[in-house]
């Protein structure tokens, strides 16, 4: 028995929906919604900028913010972001912007730096 060619289309058309759904997920990564090498950042903010991330360096492991905690204040500039990371002993960071969309998993090796609207560090701790 033969199926009607409707049938046979739309079935196409699904297969077809979901291959591609998967094929974008595939593309995501997961953790930080992260960007850049070492897996680090989180998804574009409201303002449409990517987040600053580093990624691991020599020391990458897992995240202690209180040794960081001297970069409040200070702007948020790679050089600023690598030293945090690194007194923090943390495998990657990223930089926190004011409404911006991030991933909420916790991530023990990751120091996340807040900054203002201003770019100024206001908050550094650890997930």
């Amino acid at each position: 028995m033969q199926m009607p060619r409707a049938l046979t289309l739309s079935t196409s058309l699904t297969a077809g929906l979901c291959a591609a759904l998967l094929a974008g997920c595939a593309g995501m990564q997961s953790g930080a919604g992260t960007a850049g090498a070492g897996g680090m950042g989180g998804t574009a903010g409201a303002t449409g900028a990517a987040p600053a991330s580093v990624g691991p360096g020599p020391r990458g492991g897992v995240c202690n913010a209180a040794p960081a905690q001297g970069v409040i204040g200070k702007q948020g500039t790679p050089s600023v972001i690598e030293k945090a990371r690194v007194a923090s002993g943390a495998a990657m960071a990223r930089l926190l912007h004011p409404r911006q969309v991030v991933t909420l998993e916790f991530n023990a090796e990751r120091l996340n730096l807040v900054v203002d609207g201003k770019g100024r560090i206001t908050a550094v701790r650890c997930g």
